[in-house]
C-alpha cells in the first residue's frame, strides 16, 4: 500500500502580514460614528494635517492608507502560499484601484 497523500493547509508565514497590513490600512482610513478616524488622530499627533483646508476639503488620510495597501499587495504577491496572503493581496489591490480611480475623478 502506498502512502496517503493529504493536502496540507496553509501555514502562517511572512505572507500573512499582508492581511494584517490591509486591516491596519482600513482602520487608518475609516472613522467610527461621529469621531475622527484613527488615521486622523495619528496624523495630527505627528504634526500633519489630515484635511486640505483645516477640517474640510480633501481628506488626505485615505491616500496615506496607500502606505499600508502597497506593501500588503507586494507581500501577498511574493509570499502567496501563506495563510491570508491571497486575501490581503486581493483586498489591498481593490482598495488601491479604488483610491487611484478616486484620484482620477477628483483631478478631472
Amino acid at each position: 500500500m502506498g502512502a496517503l497523500n493529504l493536502k496540507r493547509g496553509k501555514t502562517i508565514g511572512f505572507g500573512s502580514v499582508s492581511l494584517l497590513l490591509f486591516i491596519v490600512g482600513i482602520l487608518f482610513s475609516l472613522s467610527f460614528g461621529n469621531q475622527e478616524s484613527i488615521g486622523d488622530r495619528i496624523l495630527r499627533f505627528i504634526g500633519l494635517n489630515p484635511w486640505s483646508n483645516g477640517d474640510t476639503g480633501l481628506h488626505y488620510t485615505i491616500y496615506y492608507s496607500l502606505i499600508f495597501y502597497l506593501p500588503a499587495w507586494m507581500i501577498g504577491f511574493t509570499f502567496n502560499n501563506d495563510l491570508g496572503a491571497k486575501l490581503g493581496r486581493t483586498l489591498s489591490l481593490i482598495m488601491m484601484v479604488f483610491i487611484l480611480l478616486s484620484l482620477f475623478f477628483i483631478a478631472v
